[in-house]
């Protein structure tokens, strides 16, 4: 959690000292060798503006690759989706 509280401190320091006239306030990136999505979506990080990612520091097999991106596809789209709902 440490990681989390230095990553909001450094944004905020950022969007008060430092942000010039029209600019967005900054983003927040995590990267994770691994991520629990349930985990990521309790804390609730995107309402901070911080977004988390997983990276692979090797590519896996052929076949889990497909599989792991054809996941990734079904998620957004049903992130879309839910979105769609709430506007």
């Amino acid at each position: 959690m440490l990681y989390l509280l230095k990553n909001l401190y450094s944004r905020r320091f950022l969007d008060r000292y430092e942000k010039r006239k029209g600019e967005l306030s900054p983003v927040g990136l995590i990267l994770c060798t691994e991520s629990s999505r349930e985990q990521v979506e309790l804390l609730e990080m995107h309402k901070d503006g911080i977004v988390v990612a997983e990276y692979w520091t090797e590519l896996p097999p052929k076949k889990e690759l497909e599989r792991k991106i054809h996941n990734i596809l079904i998620e957004a789209r049903e992130r879309i989706e839910r979105k769609k709902l709430l506007e």
